[in-house]
């Protein structure tokens, strides 16, 4: 037993990561036993055996490689063509014939993993998400028998027609083995992952993410049945989806004013609209930091965001943005009377 082990395993206890805790209390059984301390090794394997020791959470039994994941309620609104696909997929998997495999691919925050955990809910299929930290392993070799291990699991659940396995950030596993610096090892373990793919349960869904597409092995692309690009959102798309996400974060700040046109008009001052999960982070923060006693603060943090550099306070770069006098008022603190008089001066100027 090495001083690592020691250290792995305190470390995952103190995470409470159950299935790791397990692994590297296996781990130095299995070391035990090859340095002839037979005894001592089938008492550590009996204790993590035992009902009483650690037992992961929600998952299956005697999956190490994945974690089950709670299904989404909270609904992500998509542009109209990758909402379509997103229907086909569902439609594909209640037809249970085969149609099992799918890539979601496309920017940081457009949606992915949401989207599967959404699809989850709405086929009514228990969710599982692979530890990529316990699958990849920086001994030689390993990391392409891990894999093995991984798919004999996933092959092996109790109930594979209510399984959904997700690969978040595939990439980790098989990026274009021609571009990597250890060209055998990374072509190891890909080409296990190319040959656990064409053996998968059918009856298990697969849904892969990535951010990297590009840079992924073109015959695990050729895996899949279908491969959806959630990069598809238009400016339109996103002004659409600011409103909603804000719509649902207000219910949580109830002191926080409901003025969404000036709302999308602050949001339209961007030149290029983030996506959604970048977007909620910034409305989130906005209404976080905001003053508890003032409805209209986190509208004024928002234009900050959107016009940096840019003050409320300034009355005719306001009114060039297309700002009303009310929408002024409400930004600057300044009386409408007050904000009348002074664009007239600068009108006389």
């Amino acid at each position: 037993m090495k001083k690592r082990n020691v250290i792995n395993l305190i470390r995952y206890h103190e995470d409470r990561n159950e299935s790791a805790f397990r692994n590297e209390a296996a781990e130095i059984a299995r070391d035990f036993d090859a340095n002839g301390d037979t005894q001592l090794a089938e008492y550590i394997m009996a204790l993590i055996s035992d009902a009483n020791a650690f037992v992961p959470q929600a998952m299956e039994e005697g999956a190490d490689f994945f974690d089950k994941m709670e299904s989404s309620s909270v609904p992500l609104p998509l542009p109209q063509a990758i909402s379509d696909d997103v229907t086909g997929i569902c439609n594909a998997i209640a037809h249970n014939v085969g149609v099992n495999k799918f890539l979601f691919q496309g920017p940081p925050g457009t949606g992915k993993t949401v989207t599967a955990r959404q699809i989850a809910r709405i086929v009514a299929r228990d969710l599982y998400r692979v530890d990529f930290n316990m699958v990849i392993d920086s001994k030689l070799g390993q990391t392409a028998k891990n894999i093995g291990r991984l798919f004999a699991q996933i092959n092996s659940l109790r109930q594979p027609d209510r399984a959904i396995v997700l690969f978040d950030e595939i990439d980790a596993l098989a990026l274009d083995r021609v571009n990597q610096h250890d060209v055998r090892e990374m072509g190891r373990a890909t080409s296990a992952l190319l040959r656990e793919l064409d053996n998968m349960n059918e009856q298990v869904v697969l849904i892969a993410t990535t951010n990297l597409y590009k840079a992924l092995d073109k015959a695990l692309v050729r895996r899949f049945d279908a491969v959806i690009d959630f990069g598809r959102y238009s400016r339109e798309d996103l002004l659409g989806i600011s409103e909603v996400l804000l719509s649902g974060l207000l219910q949580r700040f109830k002191g926080a004013s409901r003025d969404m046109r000036l709302f999308r008009k602050i949001m339209s001052q961007m030149r290029e609209l983030p996506h959604p999960g970048e977007l909620e982070n910034m409305l989130r923060t906005s209404l976080a930091f905001s003053k508890p006693d003032d409805s209209h603060d986190y509208l004024r943090r928002l234009y900050a965001q959107t016009c940096p550099g840019s003050s409320v306070t300034d009355l005719p770069k306001l009114r060039s943005q297309g700002f009303t006098v009310r929408e002024m008022e409400t930004l600057s603190g300044v009386p409408r009377s007050t904000i009348s008089r002074e664009l007239r001066e600068v009108g006389d100027e």
